[in-house]
Formats: C-alpha cells, sequence, structure tokens
C-alpha cells in the first residue's frame, strides 16, 4: 500500500480488506484440513488475481475465496460472475504458462466464507465451480 499511514483509507475499505484477508486465510485453513496443499496466495498475473493456488492431489486448483459478513446482498459465490470468472481464467492461463507445463489437470473452486459474530464462519467449498469459457 505504497507505505501510506492507514489514516488514509476509509474505514469501510479497511473493514472489507481485513474482512477478505480473514476469510482467505480462513479458506486456507478450511481447505489444509481437506488435505489441500496450499501452494501461493494472492498471486497477481496476467491482468488478474488467484486468491489461493492449491493442490489437491495431482490436480493443480485455482481458488477463488468469497467472504461476507452477511448474505443480504445474495450468497458470496453469486459475486463470481462471468466477467470476474474470465479474469480468473485469464490469470490461470498466465500462470500455467508460467510454469511451463502442458499437460497440467487444473479446476476452479470457489470458497465462500460467511462470517458470523460467534468469530465461526460457515464454510462452503464449491469445488469445480466453473471452467474456462465453452467448457
Amino acid at each position: 500500500m505504497l507505505g501510506l499511514p492507514w489514516a488514509f483509507f476509509p474505514r469501510p475499505l479497511l473493514q472489507k480488506r481485513n474482512l477478505g484477508a480473514w476469510g482467505e486465510r480462513e479458506a486456507a485453513r478450511f481447505l489444509r484440513r481437506k488435505h489441500y496443499r496450499i501452494l501461493l496466495r494472492n498471486v497477481r498475473i496476467g491482468g488478474g488475481e488467484i486468491d489461493l493456488v492449491c493442490r489437491d492431489g495431482s490436480v493443480l486448483v485455482f481458488v477463488e475465496v468469497k467472504t461476507r459478513s452477511s448474505t443480504s446482498h445474495g450468497e458470496p459465490c453469486e459475486a463470481v460472475d462471468p466477467g470476474k470468472r474470465a479474469r480468473l481464467v485469464r490469470a490461470a492461463y498466465a500462470y500455467l504458462e508460467e510454469l511451463g507445463r502442458d499437460e497440467v489437470t487444473y479446476r476452479f473452486d470457489i470458497v465462500e466464507v460467511l462470517a458470523q459474530g460467534s468469530g465461526k464462519p460457515i464454510l462452503r467449498h464449491l469445488p469445480d465451480a466453473f471452467g474456462p469459457p465453452g467448457s
């Protein structure tokens, strides 16, 4: 954040970023318990960002984490609209190109994190939630 003091950021923006970072940590913890191996977090590549890059056995998994404090505006996964999916796919393709492997089995998962007042979140994993356009 360019070393700017936190006072320069509006409180709702800070709360949203903190919520998102917390949700990504919870999602990573959740996936580890499911025996996923977390390889990378917050990969910025190809004009997009991949929240988590994981391995599920021999499958490379690109995970989008959506964290919400309520479902008043819909389920968290509903925020992964076609535009967001296209950016994730583009970023994943750039990552695969950097990896330099032609025959990699991969998929796109979504992990929803719903924060609750009790502090213990509700997590829902949507494996193979979407694929590249035309798949």
